[in-house]
């Protein structure tokens, strides 16, 4: 079968740094929690590694992996960088013909921080990422796709997001979306008007959550008096407050035929249109969180496109964002469609 990733590439830079060689400070009033960087200090890392990421490139080595032909279709600048993505798609097996140049914009570049509970804090350099054109994603780009899976995008790119599914879609292919907050909340309009082309919409909690006002402005006002699922969080925001049966039953009124939300170590739920599973998360020691949501919205839309059950897809999709986390890249955790099968047996 084949696919296409569309979305960033990016080159990392991730460092690792021991819990005590750095501070973390958690507010009491809420969740969020920071690290603690003080000026002037070289602050030791037990480890600083290279290597080619980005939510369509790390879609692209998971999908090569479940046993896909796959082609990413990213953009980069005319750099060293770009060299460095290029090459690791060669090394992978990943078509570069889709890999498109920006003469005005550097290759995106992350620099990554992991210590205390490893969900490492990103600086981002977006560069080429955000300069996709309308040129760059033309329908023949997803010619004799099986699965279009579009990860993130940004700024002008995001732009091109409603082109890019209707093409998709157009092109006979099962669509697959997994944008960030971003995009959800900068670009909601256009989002809600593409739900029709796509296939998968998968998000994480805190992007489902942000979707709830723009959601219920579109879908009405009606109360919702159905009790919430067992094990389910509520929906709240600003107010307004859905049970999670209701936000995928809005979800798939819009067109959908498989929604999924991810919540971390509290496991995921996925939606079919007609029941909602949840899969909890898998047991696993944790070194580092990037990467983790690629991997299940990836692995769900193929177990997905390769006609498996919701709940062997989202065993499989589960399965393979443990192994990820597992690793301080995005990448070495990836398994093998017989690998994910005799971890689910």
């Amino acid at each position: 079968m084949k696919a296409v990733t569309v979305g960033s590439a990016t080159v990392d830079v991730i460092a690792t740094v021991d819990s005590d060689d750095i501070e973390r400070m958690t507010l009491h009033n809420s969740t969020a929690s920071f690290l603690l960087l003080e000026p002037g200090r070289k602050v030791d890392a037990t480890s600083v590694i290279t290597q080619t990421g980005g939510g369509a490139v790390n879609a692209a080595v998971s999908l090569k992996r479940l046993g896909f032909d796959v082609s990413a279709l990213v953009k980069v600048g005319d750099d060293h960088n770009a060299e460095k993505v290029v090459d690791r798609l060669i090394e992978i097996g990943i078509a570069t013909d889709l890999v498109r140049t920006c003469d005005s914009e550097a290759t995106a570049v992350s620099v990554m921080i992991a210590s205390h509970d490893r969900n490492a804090a990103i600086f981002t350099h977006r560069g080429a990422n955000c300069s996709v054109t309308d040129a760059d994603v033309s329908a023949q780009s997803f010619a004799g796709a099986d699965l279009v899976y579009v990860t993130n995008l940004s700024n002008q790119s995001a732009d091109r997001f409603p082109d890019i599914v209707a093409r998709a879609k157009a092109a006979g292919a099962f669509v697959a979306a997994n944008p960030g907050i971003r995009q959800l909340t900068g670009k909601t309009a256009p989002f809600f008007d593409s739900l029709p082309h796509i296939d998968l919409f998968t998000c994480n909690f805190e992007e489902a959550r942000a979707l709830v006002p723009s959601m219920m402005e579109r879908t009405g006002w009606d109360r919702e008096t159905e009790a919430a699922l067992p094990g389910a969080p509520v929906l709240e925001i600003e107010g307004f407050r859905l049970p999670l049966t209701a936000w995928f039953r809005r979800v798939h009124a819009f067109g959908p035929r498989f929604a999924a939300i991810t919540n971390g170590g509290k496991g995921a739920f996925v939606s079919d249109g007609h029941s909602v599973h949840l899969e909890p998360a898998c047991k696993a020691n944790v070194v580092g969180t990037a990467g983790a949501g690629d991997a299940f919205a990836s692995t769900l839309a193929a177990s997905l496109v390769k006609g498996l059950p919701v709940s062997k897809a989202a065993a499989m999709a589960a399965a393979n964002a443990a192994s990820v986390v597992a690793h301080v890249d995005t990448q070495s955790g990836l398994k093998t469609w017989d690998a994910l099968l005799a971890d689910i047996a």
